[in-house]
């Protein structure tokens, strides 16, 4: 299998908080997507209804090969642009472990989730850590102080970290 047709996960910056159409242009194209969803009731018509919507309003994940991530930047400029490493401006390319955990956190259906800028929190600092139990059970991260408490911070590195709600330490084991 040549390297350009490895499929790989990609992240975009979406404009004008476009996420849900981009991604349903991107299916239509055969690619696999993914965002991070929140869900909120609004009362309609006197009646509760639950509605999803993108947990962050310009991030939009998608898994091509490296060419085809490069297409998409291209046919959609102006509407979107793919996160790129600094120096050589080549798409990054998100390792399938780290974009693994994120979705599992990002898709536990946890309400008090936050999603930060990656660069906004220094994860040299924390402990690295398993979680052994509960709704993360199987994400891996890092501990950090927020707002007063241990919390359990997972990253795409340069690109988003989601922060979870507090995590009792008999669920965390301590990774070397």
């Amino acid at each position: 299998m040549s390297s350009d047709t490895i499929k790989h996960w990609f992240a975009l910056k979406v404009f004008f908080n476009k996420v849900v159409e981009m991604s349903a242009a991107l299916k239509k194209l055969s690619f696999e997507c993914y965002y991070p969803v929140k869900v909120e009731e609004k009362n309609v018509g006197g009646r509760m209804q639950r509605i999803e919507k993108p947990a962050v309003n310009s991030l939009l994940f998608f898994q091509s090969s490296i060419s085809e991530a490069e297409e998409v930047q291209q046919k959609f400029d102006g509407k979107v642009m793919l996160y790129t490493y600094r120096l050589s401006r080549q798409p990054a390319v998100i390792p399938d472990q780290e974009m693994k955990v994120f979705k599992l956190v990002s898709s536990s259906g946890e309400q008090n989730l936050e999603y930060m800028d990656a660069d906004a929190i220094n994860f040299k600092t924390g402990q690295h850590v398993h979680v052994t139990g509960g709704p993360f059970q199987g994400a891996e991260g890092y501990i950090k102080r927020i707002r007063g408490n241990k919390r359990l911070v997972v990253a795409i590195e340069g690109i988003v970290a989601v922060v979870t709600t507090y995590i009792p330490s008999c669920y965390l084991e301590p990774m070397e």
